[in-house]
Formats: structure tokens, C-alpha cells, sequence
């Protein structure tokens, strides 16, 4: 089986070197890898011809149009069976192809998704992001948990397709973030399988700040709204949960000022942030940091869900209009 990897990449050829190197390593080789530079001003064309020689690379530049309509070009120069999309910030461990081959020998899937994992060398607040991303306090598990496995939506830093079901799903749509839960949906739509293959982790980095988590997770809740408006029948009570815990904690705090009880309330919650985070880190600083973490996730993935239900959902207006700096253009 042949697998053809995809990276897209903008502004950041450190990353680049890091994958390419991680995939220099792999057991299972017979794959190819396809670097798209969206427009980078910062390439990694040097690095990228660094590896030719150790790998079957090919590298790409076009202009810039975003990660969906890049991930569409690599896979339209593809040849594998398999398309497998990576992003350009996660290291690949070496057993992953193997695993996903066997796995992939025995189950058909027409597309499969791994979790992610955070990496070793990551400062503490990556690690507290980390923990909020992958927690099921705080998540559910949506990102690569065995529990739910059947709700589990591949994601485009870890996700195969084989390449006919791509191609006639027609790709990637402009959206960003939110363009892989929508090429799944429309694959579901058309009667594809998907799966959970559980033991394919990569590691994948976070954001290095608090306000670059914030932006990211605020637009993550504004996706979801579209993608919702999108595909009807993926609404779920849950992903309103980040709103009503926005606005109860608002109204919590206001009622708070005189009774005290409910900022026994909410110390409660941060404690058992803090607990599991420090049994599943085994580190101080990241527990301590992982409440101001999850509240970072909850309330601004929750503002972004509701600012995108108030305007598309409650009032219909059109996504591409009120919130244009969620599309990118197509290269054709």
C-alpha cells in the first residue's frame, strides 16, 4: 500500500525540517510526501531539497490561498492509495506507517484519523494547552479517545483518505478552521466509512501563548456555528456546552459578589482541573497553569460559538459576508 503525504505550510521551515526528518525515520517507507508552501514569505524550499535525497519529496509553491485549497493541490499531484494529511507542526513517530498499514490490511476505512499528542519538548504553557485540547474534562475525547471511537471525526493534522473518495468529494472546502469535520461530513453524506485507527498518534504542537490559544479556540467555536448551518444533521446538544458554561460562569460571578458559596463553587472546578492535570502531567507549574487554560478554551470557544449562532443560525446571514476572514480563496 502506498501512501501520499501532504503538508501544507505557511512561514514555517523549522517545523518542516522537524516532520520531514521524523518521516526520514519511519519504518514503513513506501510513501510519498508532498510539500505545498501556501505563499510563504519565510520558505523551506532548501530544506525541503535537503531531504530529496532521503526521502520521494516533492515540493510545491503557489500562492497564498489557505491550508484546504493547498491540501486539495498536493493531493491532485498525488499517487498513493492513500492520501494522508499531516500539518506542518507534527513530528511523526516512526512506527506510524506501520501500524496504520496493518491496521488498514485488515479494517476497510475509506478514511481513518489519529489522535494527537503533545511532544516532549514543549514549554509549560504548550503542555497546559495541550491538556485542554486533549482532556475529556474538557473535550470528551473528540480528538482520537477509544471511548468515542464512533463519534470520532478525523482531523486534518492526522487524517487519511483514500484518493477516489477525495476526489469525488471534491476536497477541501475555503473554510478555516472547520474545512476537515466538513469533508467528513460529506463523505458520511456519500456512504464512505470512517474510523478511529487509535494507536496512530503523532505528536503535534500547541500554540506558545495563551492569547494565540485564544484567537485559535474563538474561531474553532465560530466553525463550528458554520458548520452547523452546513450540515444540519450534525447539530449536538454538546457543542453548545462551552456557551451555557460561559454564561452560567458569567452570571455566576455577578451573583458571587454576595454568595460566596458559588466561588466555593468554581474553586471546585479548578481543583479538579489541577488534579487530573497534575496525574496525567506529573508536573507543578503546567497543573497550575492548566485551570487558566480550560477557562481560556471554554469561555473563548464559547463567545465564538455564540457571536456565530447569534448572526447565522438565529438571524441567517450568510457566513461568507458576516465573517469573511474564516474563508480563503480557491487556486483553481
Amino acid at each position: 500500500m502506498k501512501f501520499s503525504i501532504i503538508v501544507p505550510v505557511f512561514n514555517r521551515p523549522q517545523e518542516v525540517e522537524e516532520l520531514l526528518e521524523s518521516l526520514s525515520r519511519q519504518e514503513y517507507n513506501n510513501f510519498e510526501v508532498i510539500v505545498v508552501e501556501d505563499g510563504s514569505t519565510l520558505k523551506c524550499e532548501n530544506i525541503a531539497n535537503d531531504y530529496a535525497s532521503q526521502l520521494d519529496l516533492r515540493y510545491f509553491y503557489k500562492s497564498n490561498t489557505g491550508p484546504g485549497d493547498s491540501r486539495n493541490f498536493g493531493a491532485a499531484k498525488a499517487t498513493g492509495d492513500y492520501l494522508v494529511f499531516f500539518d506542518s507542526d507534527c513530528i511523526i513517530p516512526v512506527q506510524y506507517f506501520t501500524t496504520v498499514n496493518i491496521f488498514l490490511s485488515s479494517h476497510k476505512l475509506d478514511t481513518y484519523g489519529g489522535p494527537d499528542k503533545a511532544p516532549s519538548k514543549i514549554n509549560r504553557i504548550q503542555e497546559a494547552i495541550n491538556y485542554a485540547m486533549t482532556s475529556f474534562i474538557t473535550t470528551g475525547g473528540i480528538r482520537g479517545n477509544e471511548l468515542t471511537a464512533k463519534s470520532f471525526l478525523p482531523r486534518s493534522f492526522n487524517m487519511g483518505v483514500i484518493k477516489p473518495c477525495f476526489d469525488q468529494s471534491g476536497g477541501f472546502s475555503d473554510l478555516h478552521p472547520g474545512e476537515d469535520p466538513d469533508l467528513i461530513y460529506r463523505l458520511i453524506k456519500e456512504g464512505y466509512s470512517k474510523g478511529l485507527i487509535s494507536d496512530a498518534y503523532v505528536y503535534h504542537k500547541r500554540r506558545l501563548s495563551f492569547s494565540g490559544f485564544a484567537k485559535q479556540v474563538y474561531k474553532f467555536g465560530l466553525a463550528r456555528t458554520i458548520l452547523m448551518k452546513w450540515h444540519k444533521d450534525s447539530r449536538k446538544w454538546v457543542y453548545y456546552l462551552p456557551t451555557i458554561v460561559l454564561l452560567a460562569g458569567i452570571l455566576l460571578l455577578i451573583s458571587g459578589l454576595w454568595n460566596a458559596w458559588l466561588w466555593y463553587l468554581l474553586g471546585l472546578g479548578a481543583l479538579i482541573i489541577f488534579f487530573d492535570a497534575l496525574f496525567k502531567t506529573k508536573n507543578l507549574i503546567t497543573s497550575l497553569l492548566a485551570p487558566v487554560a480550560v477557562i481560556i478554551q471554554i469561555s473563548c470557544y464559547g463567545w465564538g460559538f455564540l457571536t456565530g449562532w447569534w448572526n447565522l443560525l438565529l438571524w441567517g446571514r450568510p457566513e461568507k459576508q458576516r465573517f469573511p476572514e474564516m474563508f480563503k480563496g480557491s487556486s483553481g
